[in-house]
């Protein structure tokens, strides 16, 4: 995707929200970091942030427009792809050489400042979270409203279910921005190993630190 197309969606990232600063997350630790986990909190929505910059870059999706038809495109070219985030790093996995994971993410965590939306994936297991609650509360709602007969409650679960997957692609894009990652101000690369995750399974580990 070119810069403009970024600095653009980057605009309706802060127009109903403050845009993401450099400090932010140093600042609130200065003023409530006696919170429990706070800072892993915060190193985890950054290094959330830091894994899907980096399978947008590795994807190809970082040259083309994010957003309609070619965002969904984008999106099927990283189907082999999948990242994992802990408060250490991150786990990336699919067939990929360890120089273009090297590649790819110090490119994401030098665009990513900038170009915002490159912190927001739709397969993000985030919009599964998202759909799962809003089913439930819909169906839930339903049920409470509709007659108790099976053909009205069946039906009302549809209307829910669809109402839900509607609702999903926007309402998991806000959650993603505001809540489950962030711009990885402070994070650096410390090292990029082939490792197995706790499952066995081979990937690439990006290991990170925070820096002040």
């Amino acid at each position: 995707m070119t810069t403009t197309d970024y600095e653009a969606n980057s605009n309706v990232w802060s127009a109903a929200f403050p845009a993401p600063q450099p400090n932010q997350d140093t600042d609130l630790l200065r003023q409530i970091g006696f919170i429990p986990r706070l800072k892993e909190v915060l190193t985890l929505r950054q290094v959330h942030g830091l894994e899907h910059a980096t399978v947008w870059i590795l994807s190809g999706a970082a040259h083309a427009s994010i957003s309609g038809d070619n965002r969904n495109q984008a999106s099927k070219n990283s189907d082999g792809l999948g990242g994992l985030s802990t408060e250490q790093g991150f786990y990336l996995y699919g067939q990929v050489k360890t120089s273009e994971v090297s590649r790819a993410v110090s490119e994401a965590l030098r665009r990513i400042k900038s170009e915002w939306n490159l912190a927001v994936h739709p397969r993000c297991g985030t919009n599964l979270s998202v759909e799962i609650v809003l089913t439930a509360g819909l169906a839930w709602g339903a049920f409470m409203l509709l007659p108790k007969g099976p053909i009205e409650q069946l039906l009302g679960f549809g209307v829910a279910a669809t109402a839900a997957a509607q609702l999903t692609p926007d309402l998991g894009r806000v959650v993603q921005q505001y809540i489950t990652t962030a711009i990885p101000f402070n994070l650096e690369v410390q090292d990029i190993s082939v490792v197995q995750d706790a499952w066995g399974r081979s990937a690439h580990f990006v290991q990170v630190q925070w820096i002040e």
